[in-house]
């Protein structure tokens, strides 16, 4: 089996359709016959057949299609890796929930990376579904997001940090110093960063407890722009309680006085297992429950993720 065989492999399992898969690949259809023929030769499997509602892949087909993400991914990480060692570095990726990454990233990063001098890190953002194909794929060797009721077997998960969303509002905003009806929340915008898009998670149970209807959802590119539109009046915001104390305290935030304005939320850290994860994973793992490391995601670094390198790769969501 050669890399562009499961290549082509690979894309006619995401697309259902030889044709899209060479249109992704930018090789001929013929090409992508060829390649599948191989594969059947080889592995004396036909893979998949035609149906009526596209193709019916064989029991042999969808193990191979589980393992050609799998071997494709291992090859880009050996690459990264090797690249890596002959610069005397090494690269840990991690992907992780936008809310995470603006809020507790920045500060658990700095301090990880004192640890060793060789040491870069990609922090990318995305949607907590995504998290199991990444790892699969070797695209991400951590992943931390809202803890999943399940996970694969062939995972790795450890719990660190909770933390609780809360409702705001500016100072003089009309729900500001005062006991809310929940009914009376629905009659204002809501000010919303990525997280927003979420499945699970807590700031999707906030938006599901008020049944707070998409129209009045306006969502940002970022929790903190999100955050300031809520400190000039425009909306009710959802934040962090443990990031804005001293803006609670100097009276610029408001919480929200109503019933269920709270929502609990635990983060989670997730690699392959040891066998199968880079050996820096498994320190951050580690790591990632120590003392010197809550304190350092509670109270942020100071540092802008942006000095991270390689730079931060963000995926946004309308």
């Amino acid at each position: 089996m050669t890399p562009a065989q499961l290549k082509a492999f690979a894309a006619i399992v995401r697309h259902g359709s030889a044709k899209q898969a060479a249109a992704e690949l930018g090789v001929s259809e013929a090409a992508i016959s060829s390649h599948t023929a191989a594969l059947r030769r080889e592995l004396d499997d036909p893979l998949f057949r035609r149906a009526a509602n596209g193709l019916a892949f064989t029991p042999g087909g969808l193990r191979l299609a589980t393992r050609a993400v799998e071997l494709l991914g291992l090859q880009d990480q050996t690459r990264l890796e090797v690249l890596a060692a002959s610069q005397g570095r090494r690269i840990l990726r991690v992907a992780a929930t936008g809310l995470f990454a603006e809020y507790a990233a920045p500060g658990l990063i700095e301090l990880f990376k004192t640890r060793a001098d060789d040491l870069e890190v990609e922090l990318s953002v995305y949607e907590s579904g995504r998290f199991p194909e990444l790892l699969a794929s070797r695209r991400a060797d951590v992943t931390v997001g809202p803890n999943p009721p399940e996970h694969p077997e062939a995972l790795r998960r450890r719990e660190f940090l909770k933390y609780q969303l809360i409702l705001v509002v500016g100072a003089g905003h009309p729900l500001a110093s005062r006991r809310c009806e929940p009914s009376e929340l629905l009659s204002h915008p809501w000010l919303l960063g990525p997280s927003a898009v979420e499945r699970d998670g807590a700031t999707t149970q906030l938006l599901r407890r008020f049944r707070v209807p998409e129209t009045s959802q306006r969502i940002f590119q970022s929790h903190a722009a999100a955050t300031a539109e809520a400190q000039i009046g425009a909306g009710i915001g959802i934040v962090p309680e443990f990031r804005i104390q001293e803006v609670l305290a100097s009276g610029r935030l408001h919480r929200v006085s109503v019933a269920g304005g709270a929502a609990p939320g635990v983060w989670a850290a997730t690699t392959l297992e040891p066998l199968h994860a880079p050996a820096v994973a498994s320190e951050l793992l580690r790591f990632i429950t120590t003392p010197r490391a809550t304190q350092a995601m509670l109270t942020g670094s100071g540092a802008d993720i942006g000095r991270f390198r390689p730079s931060v790769h963000v995926t946004l969501w309308s």
